[in-house]
């Protein structure tokens, strides 16, 4: 799991830990393993969040796990074509490489480390699969698709594509150096992320060595997930057990969140590595039916007939 690491943590800024004694901690809410299937041409997923009521979950809609798979020759997969309204798509690929394009000329290869930021608004279609040379070579393939609600007043608003360079992600340390904190979206400690976005959230993928803790300072307005990536460890002081393909929702009250790695790790997991996402809920009304997310069911209606219409764009002609 490259994405982007330094070889010493301690030359990179810390990010401070907050005083318990001032500080409420949150407590850990729920732990919720997620189910396994397949997306797209056949690829593999887990369902990060299926676990977790929606209400705990806005601004989110859904995350999926894309991998860890290892592909032989011939069998790399991706998404066809398909359409989108109403949300944005972060797609964050931690091995391996993915191609993008989208009926608004959006679009662009994203490879370990990198983020496709994808603001759907208004609508577009898009494809997703992998390059010709990763089809006949196989290879690692691993990575995150995470689904942002977009509130009413800019549902509509014209796509938006950002290509974040791994290089661009702001790169942490807790205050040992014993986790690297990658800082994608948002603000933690007064270090912001290179992503925009249009609903206050914050995006870490943190790696933490076997036996590190890491207390995060925390939006008290946000709510707060994490996701095990690989390896195992413990969620809040509280130290409940939890580990890859697990959710991790934290209660409301508290401005800080911590996560520990287990002094033993498995050999192809040396380490403790996590998602953390947390976001300002939009707290309006959630119609959600396949590609679209919008506030009511009739605007539903309306997506499904734009893009029968062809109104959310077509197919480049040279894609057939």
């Amino acid at each position: 799991m490259p994405a982007v690491t330094v070889e010493n943590p301690l030359v990179l800024p810390r990010v401070s830990t907050p005083d318990p004694a001032t500080v409420q901690p949150r407590r850990v809410r729920q732990v919720a393993t997620a189910p396994q299937g397949f997306e797209g041409e056949g690829f593999p997923v887990r369902r990060a969040f299926a676990g977790i009521h929606q209400r705990h979950l806005d601004p989110f809609i859904m995350m999926d796990q894309m991998g860890e798979v290892e592909y032989a020759p011939g069998e790399p997969k991706g998404t066809p074509w398909h359409p989108h309204r109403g949300f944005e798509t972060v797609t964050y690929l931690i091995d391996g490489t993915f191609v993008h394009q989208d009926s608004a000329g959006g679009g662009g290869t994203i490879n370990d480390g990198d983020t496709q930021w994808m603001t759907a608004g208004s609508g577009l279609l898009h494809i997703e699969a992998p390059p010709e040379s990763l089809v006949i070579s196989g290879g690692l393939f691993h990575g995150l698709q995470l689904w942002v609600n977009l509130p009413k007043a800019d549902k509509m608003v014209p796509p938006r594509y950002q290509d974040i360079h791994g290089g661009n992600v702001k790169l942490l340390a807790s205050p040992d150096g014993g986790a690297i904190v990658r800082l994608i979206a948002g603000e933690v400690d007064g270090h912001r992320g290179p992503g925009s976005t249009h609903t206050p959230i914050t995006m870490v993928h943190a790696t933490l060595s076997p036996g590190a803790k890491l207390t995060l300072p925390w939006r008290e307005d946000f709510n707060a997930l994490v996701y095990g990536l690989n390896g195992k460890g413990t969620a809040g002081e509280e130290q409940r057990p939890f580990g890859m393909g697990q959710a991790v929702l934290f209660g409301e009250a508290g401005g800080s969140l911590t996560v520990q790695a287990a002094e033993s790790q498995e050999s192809r997991s040396p380490n403790l590595d996590v998602v953390i996402l947390g976001g300002a809920p939009i707290r309006e009304p959630v119609a959600w039916y396949g590609p679209f997310v919008m506030n009511s069911h009739t605007e539903l209606e309306q997506a499904f007939d734009d893009f029968r219409a062809g109104r959310l764009g077509r197919i480049p002609a040279e894609q057939g």
